[in-house]
């Protein structure tokens, strides 16, 4: 009798889809989870570069528990926004996304490593380019639900959406911020192959990133160097292969175990930026393939209820909620998948943190805005569909 009810307990936890419950409780534990991985990672890769710029060796530690926090009580307090109040101001935050990206542009911005992309708030220095990707989500769906019918028939429909991509694109180009830029492509693009646009506009579209892109990388020599340092990282070890050799070497020495936590010598002023965009080499050195492995699947389930969410979100013919949910979840795939890879040396190195992962208040504080915009949504579907059901009884 015991073994029954304990296979029911963890089946309706388990279940793709409870019945009894009125959020997603599966999605909620994936995010706390990671969470908390990257607080445990960041804790281990930021002691060395804390204690040699602050000598204060949990320096970072302390300021990532505050963000952790605070990404706790934003997901709180935005998990309580109907989702009609997104669609409505989704053209006021559009232009909130534009104004804070030309703030960066002007004397208030923050340099940091030759590039301006920060607004000093005291607490943590505020990246605009997070809150653009949310925005720019908002702005798409809210625009494919009202012309769904014209971005699926007419060739040139898409011409708008690209024109709003192209503004952010441009502003953060000029920061710069090319990784941010080619994640806006990604999410444009997704969501035109999700509303089902005419396919000559893929094509089109297609064409045109990777046009701008190779341009973009030709036109700077530096993005030229990170390419052509990526193809061969150990030719110039000391240079442009820097951070990928010693991410390698991170990996390597990880192997299928890990060397133990705490016990990585990558981090160890090493490795450039080890508690930010190379977080999970560090997690590789220390956790070996299998925690690497276990970060991956834990990620992959987040995406895979996101995705889920809008899925249902489109049956119940609520587009807006299912575009949104959608560009959610193209958006942290492609940048987990960029940050790993990058890691990995499959791409070039591009300052992309890893979703709930990587030390940062701005990536966490957005990222746990966007989980709480899924649980709303999923939220506001079963009560749609317990409504529907009652219906049907009566």
């Amino acid at each position: 009798m015991e073994q029954n009810n304990l296979k029911q307990h963890l089946d309706r936890w388990l279940r793709v889809t409870p019945t009894t419950a009125l959020y997603d409780r599966a999605l909620l534990w994936l995010f706390i989870i990671l969470l908390f991985v990257g607080l445990i990672g960041v804790s281990s890769a930021s002691i060395p570069i804390s204690t040699r710029l602050l000598n204060e060796p949990f320096f970072f530690v302390k300021r990532d528990i505050l963000y952790v926090f605070l990404s706790f009580a934003a997901c709180g307090f935005f998990i309580r926004v109907p989702m009609s109040v997104w669609q409505k101001y989704n053209v006021h935050l559009f232009w909130l996304a534009v104004l804070l990206l030309l703030i960066v542009l002007t004397g208030i911005g923050k340099d940091a490593n030759g590039a301006k992309r920060w607004i000093p708030l005291g607490l943590f220095n505020f990246q605009p380019a997070e809150f653009t990707k949310l925005a720019l989500i908002g702005y798409l769906s809210c625009y494919f639900t009202r012309r769904y019918d014209e971005v699926r028939s007419k060739k040139l429909s898409a011409f708008k959406p690209l024109i709003a991509m192209g503004i952010f694109g441009g502003l953060l180009i000029l920061q710069p911020d090319f990784g941010s830029t080619v994640v806006l492509f990604v999410i444009t693009f997704g969501l035109l192959f999700i509303v089902g646009a005419n396919f000559w506009q893929f094509v089109a579209f297609g064409v045109l990133a990777l046009l701008l892109c190779a341009w973009l990388v030709v036109s700077a020599s530096y993005r030229l160097k990170r390419f052509t340092g990526f193809l061969e990282p150990f030719k110039d070890p000391l240079g442009s292969g820097y951070q990928l050799t010693n991410s390698l070497m991170a990996f390597g020495r990880g192997e299928f175990w890990g060397e133990g936590l705490g016990n990585s010598v990558q981090k160890l002023e090493y490795l450039p930026e080890a508690h930010t965009d190379f977080i999970m080499a560090v997690i590789g050195e220390e956790f070996g393939f299998v925690g690497i492995l276990v970060v991956i699947l834990l990620l992959g389930l987040l995406i895979f209820r996101a995705m889920k969410i809008g899925r249902e979100s489109l049956l119940l013919e609520e587009r807006f909620k299912g575009f949104f949910a959608f560009g959610i979840s193209f958006w942290i795939f492609f940048q987990g998948f960029v940050n790993l890879g990058m890691a990995l040396g499959m791409l070039p190195t591009k300052g992309l943190t890893f979703p709930l992962v990587s030390y940062g208040g701005s990536s966490l504080l957005i990222m746990s805005i966007s989980v709480a915009i899924l649980l709303r949504i999923d939220y506001e579907n079963r009560v749609a569909r317990a409504g529907s059901a009652r219906l049907r009884d009566d």
